[in-house]
C-alpha cells in the first residue's frame, strides 16, 4: 500500500507542477497585457490551488507512513535523509501556504491587474520554493 501511495504523490506531482506552470504563466500574461480576469483564469488558479492541496494530503500520507518520514529525525547529519524527512515536507508546506494566500487575496480584489499580479507572485513563489525542494534523486 506505501509503494502505491508514494508513486500517486510522485506522479500527481507532475500534474501539480504543470498546473502551477500553466497558472503563473496565464497570470503573468493577464498581469503585463492588462487583460480583463475571467472564469477561465480563475479556473486555471484554481486547478493549481486543488492540485497543490490534494498533494499536501496525499504527502502527508506518505510522510508518517514512509520509513523516511519522521522516524528519520535523527539523521539530520545524511543530507537526503534531511532532504525527505524535513526540508521537502517544510517548505512545500510554506510553499502552499504562499499559493493559498495568493488565492485568498485575488477573490478579495475586484481589479483584474490585482488579480494577476496576486496569482503570479504568490503562486511563483510557491512554484520556485516547491521546485527547490523535490528530491530529484528519488523522483526519476
Amino acid at each position: 500500500m506505501y509503494d502505491f501511495i508514494q508513486k500517486f504523490h510522485s506522479g500527481w506531482a507532475y500534474l501539480v507542477l504543470l498546473f502551477l506552470v500553466i497558472a503563473v504563466a496565464n497570470s503573468a500574461i493577464g498581469f503585463t497585457s492588462k487583460k480583463e480576469f475571467t472564469a477561465k483564469d480563475r479556473t486555471m488558479a484554481l486547478l493549481g490551488l486543488i492540485a497543490t492541496h490534494l498533494q499536501l494530503v496525499i504527502g502527508l500520507l506518505v510522510y508518517f507512513v514512509s520509513p523516511l518520514g519522521s522516524s528519520a529525525f535523527g539523521e539530520m547529519k545524511n543530507a537526503a535523509l534531511r532532504l525527505t524527512s524535513l526540508e521537502h515536507p517544510l517548505i512545500n508546506i510554506i510553499a502552499i501556504v504562499l499559493i493559498t494566500i495568493g488565492w485568498s487575496k485575488h477573490k478579495r480584489t475586484q481589479e483584474s491587474t490585482a488579480k494577476f499580479r496576486s496569482i503570479a507572485v504568490f503562486y511563483g513563489l510557491g512554484l520556485l520554493l516547491i521546485l527547490s525542494r523535490i528530491p530529484w534523486a528519488l523522483w526519476f
